[in-house]
């Protein structure tokens, strides 16, 4: 079996708890040989495997090497990007991808123009509870749709309390939307028209820590919304049709079981229990109501380095279009210009 070998830009939290357990799991067909990092800290175990370095150039002159990761603050994203591509290598870039819009089209012309792949991380479409929400739709017993609401709640006041004043790159919006857009933009495409609530709830200047995006498609509408101030939060996914109703409370359990520091090497790693499996609530052909659990399909985010592995070793497509990474960016910054708008009028009328 031909092998893929990759080296990382950074050597944080995303790269050893969102990355590296998962391409564990594809040892028999991809390599991780180099990382490198300004500073090569003992805080994240090293994997005795891999070569740790603080010179980039171990990563950029090595034949070897055929994809870098950016696993680094978005804020570098589009510089370190067009950088690796200018090296030669094919990058794999976390979300959100870029700040702009403008900056994602001139990176994917790049890459087209030097036949290198580039594409966005986006683990969360291999969740377990957006796959479970797939399987319900397919199965039809929901009828026709007409309403779905993906929320991404958190109780951590502490986080909007801490920041003093409002920027792109610490909002939740581009921080959290970059998951649950993609998710709806993945599997529905892109929306007839979207409306955006974008707020500021400890006052204007302040950091965005609440989002109500709506999304169209003829009758049917997607909200995905999230919100730092949610004590108890709503599901991750509620699903409404013409003839029922599918309720999914919990989340995926891949982070939860990584902040416990439990790995992808466990036959149970990410698996919802029964008390995790959501509520599916219908009237079938013949009248009959039924309330069952749906058993949850199994998330693993090893699926974005195997279809990493399938486009540049086997010549097939990338899991993520470069529309799809471009209408998100679109979206994001859409999103936020309400913020931005309000925030330059409130500065000019103290002037």
């Amino acid at each position: 079996m031909k092998q893929l070998t990759i080296g990382f830009i950074g050597n944080g939290k995303s790269a050893n708890r969102y990355h590296l357990p998962f391409i564990m799991k594809l040892q028999d067909r991809i390599k991780v040989k180099t990382i490198y990092a300004r500073h090569i800290t003992d805080k994240w175990q090293k994997l005795p495997s891999i070569n740790y370095t603080t010179d980039i150039n171990d990563l950029y002159a090595d034949p070897e090497i055929q994809l870098i990761v950016l696993s680094v603050p978005a804020a570098v994203h589009y510089r370190l990007a067009k950088d690796v591509l200018n090296h030669g290598k094919n990058v794999l870039v976390e979300k959100p991808f870029t700040t702009t819009a403008a900056e994602a089209r001139e990176l994917f012309a790049l890459a087209k123009q030097k036949h290198l792949l580039i594409q966005c991380y986006q683990n969360r479409r291999y969740d377990s509870d957006f796959l479970t929400v797939q399987k319900v739709i397919a199965s039809g017993k929901l009828g026709d749709l007409l309403e779905v609401e993906s929320t991404y709640d958190y109780y951590r006041p502490q986080v909007p309390e801490s920041q003093d004043h409002f920027a792109i790159e610490n909002s939740y919006l581009y921080g959290h939307a970059c998951h649950t857009l993609d998710q709806i933009i993945s599997y529905f495409g892109r929306p007839d028209s979207t409306h955006y609530d974008v707020r500021q709830l400890l006052g204007p200047q302040r950091m965005n820590d609440y989002f109500d995006i709506d999304m169209y498609y003829g009758v049917m509408k997607v909200s995905v919304k999230s919100s730092y101030f949610r004590l108890v939060p709503r599901p991750s996914f509620t699903v409404y049709g013409k003839k029922g109703v599918f309720v999914k409370q919990a989340m995926d359990r891949q982070e939860v079981d990584l902040k416990h520091f439990y790995m992808p090497s466990h036959a149970d790693f990410g698996i919802d229990r029964p008390e995790d499996y959501g509520t599916l609530t219908y009237i079938d052909a013949a009248g009959q109501y039924h309330q069952e659990k749906v058993v949850s399909e199994v998330g693993d985010y090893s699926r974005v380095y195997q279809g990493l592995y399938d486009a540049i070793i086997n010549g097939k497509p990338k899991t993520v279009k470069d529309e799809e990474t471009i209408l998100q960016m679109e979206m994001l910054e859409t999103g936020i210009k309400e913020i931005t708008e309000s925030g330059a009028n409130a500065a000019a009328k103290l002037d």
